[in-house]
């Protein structure tokens, strides 16, 4: 306070008003700062490069996450309590109503092989794949991804103005061609008539790719798939605006290869190290 208002008022009579001495005060003022300080100092500039760099996007928790990965030891709160100390928040996730719709056939010889175990041990095991659409002044976008269970990478995608079989071909055709091995591969999508149609069902057959599917009425079946939606459309389309479908399309690409699977990659890498750390044996000298 004294140092706020020293252009103000004299020092020597606010230091007897708060009864603390001068003395005190002017070697508070030479005084250099402390460690705490130049750590907090260099954590705060670390956290506004990752925030603008999320487009301001980034909340405490995930701005946590995103340390811990690059090495700093720091815990949550001290995160929480930089950020809010210096107005940086997240972007909130929008509040979304239900939906209800008539149930869809499911084809023959398909049921949910996931049952909701989102967990993969292994690359190119488990994926699923779902349909979004966003706003553009030139009308509706729609983008089909496919995305690895193993690492959350979008390893498949497709976009285009008219959502129809070939759109989701092309996502998983994206898939397959970056797929090494010839192992099965369960992918679990949504009972979206582009889903259910011969031609995808037959394309999936050929490529050894297993068919699961989504119980009736339960959008929880797919929430990996609709994660990722919902991660796209708060950090990015929900705050920008397309004048055209080319503009959508140019962002969304920008989002899915330099900022989500870049993100992806650091972090599996980061654990990969840290297992192999861990699981190295150790030495003891006699």
């Amino acid at each position: 306070m004294i140092e706020r208002c020293r252009d103000e008022f004299p020092i020597r009579l606010m230091c007897r008003c708060l009864k603390v001495s001068a003395s005190g005060y002017y070697d508070w003022r030479k005084r250099l700062p402390s460690v705490r300080a130049c750590d907090n100092q260099c954590l705060l500039g670390r956290i506004r490069e990752l925030h603008e760099d999320s487009r301001g996007t980034l909340g405490a928790g995930r701005m946590h996450e995103d340390l811990v990965e690059e090495g700093a030891r720091t815990s949550l709160n001290r995160v929480a309590r930089r950020m809010a100390a210096h107005g940086l928040q997240g972007w909130p996730r929008p509040m979304r109503r239900g939906q209800r719709g008539r149930p869809a056939l499911t084809p023959p010889g398909v049921r949910n092989l996931l049952e909701r175990d989102f967990t993969a041990l292994e690359p190119q095991t488990k994926s699923v794949t779902d349909i979004t659409e966003i706003k553009t002044g030139e009308g509706k976008l729609y983008l089909c991804v496919v995305l690895d269970l193993f690492d959350q990478r979008v390893v498949g995608w497709s976009m285009h103005h008219r959502q129809d079989r070939q759109m989701v071909i092309r996502a998983v055709q994206m898939a397959v061609w970056q797929r090494q091995g010839s192992d099965p591969v369960i992918l679990h999508y949504d009972r979206g008539s582009q889903f259910r149609s011969g031609d995808y069902q037959r394309y999936l057959a050929a490529n050894e790719l297993v068919c699961s599917m989504s119980a009736v009425g339960h959008c929880g079946d797919n929430a990996a798939c609709e994660g990722f939606f919902g991660l796209l459309k708060r950090e990015r389309v929900y705050r920008t605006t397309y004048p055209t479908l080319d503009a959508a399309r140019a962002d969304v690409f920008e989002y899915i290869e330099r900022s989500h699977n870049r993100r992806m990659r650091r972090r599996t890498a980061r654990q990969d190290l840290k297992f192999s750390t861990l699981s190295q044996p150790s030495v003891v000298s006699g």
